[in-house]
């Protein structure tokens, strides 16, 4: 039996944070311990998209698919060059156009972030500052008049850009973080708020990065922290990034010394911010990782999610992902705006590619992170509430250290007589092992003793979950526990409905308090004093209907792939439980889906009597789901390929920036590069939606051109390359695209995983593309209309 004893949490400190925003339409408070919003505990689910480094005509529609993800509060970087990389003369047009894109926030209902810098980094050219600062005599990041003096009118001019869209005024801005990374500058970070505040930028919270043991000044801006899977930071060594480690345990340490550790010129002295004064709150989760030249590491959605989950059950109130959406660099400017050696930096960064592995891909790629990520949302926005008022209650036994693999990790975060049960065994590159007869004993802060689950469990390599403890359910109603996720809830049918998700290879077992009568396809016994329900078959027929003596209450358990597939959408005049594999979102009153599964469907609860629009096929029942088949997605004609030149000749390996690393190759180099034409028929775009370019080949690295500009370029890591074609459609039936693949030089020193590493080896003699395909990601809107049967 592992055993944990919990503990009441402590009063909060109040009041000594200048922040919140009591007078605002939607006011935002904050104290030591969590955040509200219109008066209610608030556990922010923040995704970071970066609006100039994607097509304004698509901000939309990105935004929805951010929103159908889960994510509440959208976080987005300001860079200075893009926006006044010629002194003087300011661009918030287009692609930068900062007002329109916030418009389309508070249009769909999601908070906003703005991290205004004037330093952002975001693997941006000098960290997003203009080249013609190197020419002023001034000390950036710092409190020089003369550096000052030239961040005042920037700020201005957001500020007149964000003009009546601050939460004071109704908007959706609710917070606002200054610089990034910077450690030694309190007074600075002070006065940058200070400075952001004159020039009428406003908003109840105000943040900054905090790893790294940041000198912050004191209870001015709120901590904020991190916490990836990989580093591309790192060097090029074997395997993975020994820092990275502590993410995948549960611990009260917020802080990550390793972010950015390559861009500081000696380790952290200092402690950090006194946790006891803020909320444990994050905005850099990673949604993947980047790709730099000579570090590629290829991140699986498990590392993603096991990583969130643990931090959740550390005790973050603010869930916040880097990146969410993968994106682009600009090449609309003089200079390329991407991190690389010939500004100094340790780290070559692809010319255009910013992908970062995200859950939302650079070209709007639904990942399998995303559906992931998905299921922990849902569970924020329903149970959110309960659990920013519990802190983190460790076991009783703990793991020794980092290289601990054999001690189950588990955490319970608890208040009076509920909690939540985390359990993580997963962790990136090294396999945790399975954990048999396991049974958790934890002892509530009110005292009393709960036993989960009824019978020893098998735990299994890989897996990461959260039990309840203590779970209302509605109508008076109460789940003592349960060995499946809870999920949300919602009112359906007039009675309040608990979807809970079974976790892979445990059974699903639920303990309720004697005396509640159970329907349903469950088996029921008593032990220990309460009725413990099974349902051996978990699915879309797992309904169970609840009677208490004071009312009524359902609960649904999916099995977990159903799970993976779970929205709860407002759409046909009502909340609804949505199961598509593919995106799924609302727009007004039609549902609609961006396609990309082999055999698309959408099934409904409670159903619209019919469903109509492009695709819908006769309805099915899907057990207390309907469903509708939806129109295959239509298969491409294959691009026709030409190789131009079949041989390519390798960049000299050569390195370099203040790390000595390896560095991409020159413009030169490219053309030396093998060369092949592709062929795009106008037939592919004759529907609505993406078409994704899919390339499958050997090399180090590769771009493509459209009339000889870059349009696209990629350092192999082991995926296909995959390039959006939407935004290129005219020039690429036009023109054709020119694809270059360079051979790697064997004396270059490059990391990529192990399981893909031969793919890289053979680059070394061949430089080729193998296969090209078209795949369309087809739109469809569906309308819906009356009420059919629950």
């Amino acid at each position: 039996m592992l055993s944990l004893h919990a503990h009441d949490p402590s009063e909060p400190v109040q009041g000594h944070l200048p922040m919140g925003s009591s007078a605002a339409p939607s006011p935002v408070t904050v104290d030591s311990q969590s955040l509200s919003r219109n008066g209610r505990r608030w556990i922010p689910v923040m995704g970071e998209f970066h609006f100039s480094r994607y097509p304004a005509t698509e901000w939309r529609e990105e935004l929805l698919k951010i929103k159908a993800g889960g994510v509440d509060l959208l976080a987005t970087y300001l860079f200075w060059n893009q926006h006044e990389n010629d002194r003087g003369t300011y661009r918030f047009e287009g692609d930068l156009d900062l007002r329109r894109f916030v418009s389309f926030c508070a249009e769909l209902d999601l908070a906003v972030a703005v991290r205004i810098g004037p330093w952002s980094h975001g693997e941006c050219r000098n960290g997003g500052f203009p080249d013609w600062l190197e020419d002023v005599d001034c000390t950036p990041r710092t409190d020089d008049p003369a550096y000052l003096a030239l961040v005042e009118p920037y700020y201005r001019r957001i500020s007149h850009e964000l003009r009546g869209l601050f939460s004071e005024d109704g908007g959706p801005i609710v917070a606002v973080q200054v610089e990034n990374e910077l450690y030694d500058q309190p007074e600075h970070l002070a006065t940058l708020r200070r400075m952001a505040e004159e020039a009428g930028i406003r908003a109840p919270l105000w943040t900054a990065t905090a790893w790294g043991a940041a000198d912050l000044p004191a209870d001015t801006l709120l901590p904020l922290y991190g916490g990836y899977p990989e580093a591309f930071w790192e060097d090029a060594y074997d395997g993975w990034t020994r820092d990275m480690r502590r993410h995948y345990f549960f611990t009260p340490i917020r802080d990550d010394h390793a972010i950015g550790a390559d861009l500081r010129s000696s380790a952290p002295t200092g402690t950090g911010p006194d946790a006891r004064r803020y909320p444990y709150a994050t905005c850099e989760l990673g949604g993947g990782m980047a790709i730099a030249y000579h570090r590629r590491p290829l991140v699986p959605a498990v590392d993603i999610t096991s990583l969130a989950l643990a931090k959740l059950g550390s005790g973050s109130v603010w869930q916040g992902y880097y990146l969410y959406h993968g994106c682009s660099q600009r090449v609309d400017l003089e200079e390329p705006n991407q991190e690389s050696h010939d500004t100094g930096y340790p780290n070559d960064l692809p010319r255009v590619t910013y992908d970062f592995q995200a859950p939302l891909g650079e070209y709007g790629q639904v990942r399998p992170a995303f559906h992931a990520l998905r299921l922990q949302h849902l569970f924020l926005h329903a149970y959110g509430a309960d659990l920013a008022r519990m802190p983190l209650q460790l076991p009783d036994r703990e793991p020794a250290s980092l290289d601990d693999r054999s001690t189950l990790r588990w955490a319970v975060r608890a208040a009076g007589d509920q909690g939540f049960l985390f359990v993580n065994n997963h962790q990136p590159h090294e396999t945790l092992p399975d954990h048999d007869g396991v049974r958790f004993g934890v002892t509530l802060p009110g005292g009393r003793t709960v036993t989960v689950p009824a019978q020893p469990v098998r735990i299994a390599s890989g897996a990461h979950f959260v039990w309840p403890i203590g779970l209302d359910l509605g109508a008076g109603l109460r789940l003592e526990w349960a060995s499946a996720q809870p999920v949300t809830r919602l009112e359906s049918d007039g009675l309040p409905l608990t979807v809970l998700a079974a976790t892979d290879g445990i059974p699903v077992t639920l303990a309720l308090p004697t005396g509640v009568e159970v329907q349903g396809p469950a088996r029921v016994e008593t032990a220990d004093g309460a009725l413990v329900v099974t349902v051996p078959e978990p699915g879309t027929s797992a309904l169970l209907t609840l009677v208490g003596p004071s009312g009524r209450a359902r609960v649904l358990v999916l099995s977990p792939e159903q799970a993976l597939q779970l929205n709860r959408i407002q759409v046909f005049g009502q909340e609804r439980l949505v199961l598509s594999e593919d995106v799924a979102f609302a727009d007004g009153d039609r549902l609609r889906l961006h396609l990309a599964s082999a055999a698309p469907s959408v099934a409904l609860l409670p159903a619209p009597a019919s469903l109509g629009g492009s695709g819908a096929g006769e309805p099915v029942s899907d057990g207390v789901f309907t469903r509708w088949p939806l129109a295959p997605t239509p298969q491409l004609s294959r691009p026709v390929l030409e190789t131009v030149r079949a041989q390519g000749v390798a960049a000299s390996a050569r390195t370099g920036g203040s790390h000595d690393r390896a560095s991409a190759p020159r413009e030169a180099d490219w053309d030396k590069a093998a060369v092949f034409r592709l062929t795009v028929p106008a037939s592919a775009f004759e529907r609505e939606g993406e078409v994704l370019l899919r390339l499958r080949y050997t090399g180090d690295a590769a771009r493509a051109y459209l009339g000889g500009q870059l349009v696209a370029d990629h350092f192999w890591y082991g995926p296909d390359w995959e390039i959006g074609l939407r935004r290129f459609a005219g020039s690429a039936v036009r023109q054709g695209l020119e694809i270059r693949v360079l051979p790697l030089d064997p004396a270059a020193r490059i990391h990529v995983g192990a399981s893909v590493r031969p793919g890289l080896d053979a680059a070394t003699t061949r430089a080729t593309v193998e296969a090209a395909e078209l795949v369309a990601v087809p739109r469809v809107s569906l309308t819906g209309e009356g009420e059919g049967r629950v």
